[in-house]
């Protein structure tokens, strides 16, 4: 049996994370899902976007929550990765997706698919992010009790306890995700663009959340854990003992060729990465798991 293939935010490795172009690579790699973050915008659309800022992946500048979907339309999302998009994935201005064109894409693949979506926090809507993403899936036929919508597997994940337990009064947690990490003042200061006290601070919050993450997923009350490949390899007791209680795994992101090693040894039911083709083909031939 080989674990799931899930493309990080599509097929990142090759195209601009979370675009049109990086999800119809990710289905022409054959991945088994996809795994999405979703944000929302002034105008309270749900869109495909990692960050809280625009910097990083488009040519914009601020924050998502500052702009109207309208005035995202008209920003270059795709081109910072340098990489040649083909014509059948569509132009400069196809690139950025809503939840519900990620919707349409996948349905189109006309075959059973998993699609992980990340809620990212903290969000200046608080949980209107949530019910906002509920809303649309219900409003698409997504069935709760199942978490299936048409010939998609829905998955939830975050790395914040209080959303998890904001959709744990609707799906049933074992499609639920806890996200998992260890913190890194440094890593945290630098990536937030903070200074040493806010961003000793903001750790410190962090740290708590997570703490309170892990406490959950020891308690056996969701179904899922999701630790990054570095959290793996620090903590394997815990890993193991996750695994043995039955907990489900999905780690991120499996890239290389010890990472997959790391992950088959420990049992992992489930890779995201950014190379899926690739890691695909670092796996045993069989069924997948179940």
């Amino acid at each position: 049996m080989r674990p799931l293939i899930y493309a990080h935010r599509g097929s990142s490795g090759k195209f601009a994370e979370h675009t049109r172009a990086a999800y119809l690579q990710a289905l022409a790699d054959g991945v088994d899902g996809v795994e999405c973050d979703v944000r929302l915008t002034e105008d309270k659309q749900l869109v495909l976007l990692h960050d809280a800022t625009l910097d990083r992946t488009s040519n914009g500048t601020g924050s998502v929550s500052d702009y109207s979907l309208r005035e995202l339309w008209d920003l270059d999302f795709c081109s910072w990765k340098g990489a040649d998009i083909p014509e059948e994935y569509g132009g400069v201005s196809d690139q950025l997706l809503t939840l519900s064109e990620l919707l349409d894409l996948l349905r189109a693949a006309g075959r059973p698919l998993g699609l992980a979506i990340e809620l990212k926090h903290p969000s200046s809507f608080g949980q209107q992010l949530e019910e906002r993403t509920l809303a649309l899936l219900r409003a698409e036929g997504w069935d709760p009790a199942s978490s299936v919508l048409d010939n998609l597997q829905i998955t939830f994940m975050s790395f914040s306890p209080d959303a998890l337990e904001f959709l744990a009064e609707t799906v049933p947690t074992r499609y639920l995700c806890q996200l998992v990490a260890d913190v890194d003042a440094d890593v945290v200061t630098e990536e937030l663009g903070l200074g040493r006290l806010a961003g000793t601070a903001v750790t410190g919050m962090l740290r708590n959340a997570l703490a309170e993450g892990e406490r959950r997923v020891n308690a056996g009350m969701l179904g899922w854990a999701g630790p990054g490949v570095d959290y793996v390899r620090a903590h394997p007791d815990r890993i193991r003992s996750w695994l043995d209680a039955g907990i489900q795994l999905r780690v991120w992101t499996v890239d290389e060729p010890e990472e997959v090693e790391l992950c088959l040894a420990a049992g992992v039911q489930e890779f995201t990465t950014n190379w899926p083709a690739r890691v695909h083909a670092l796996l045993p031939a069989g069924n997948v798991v179940e």
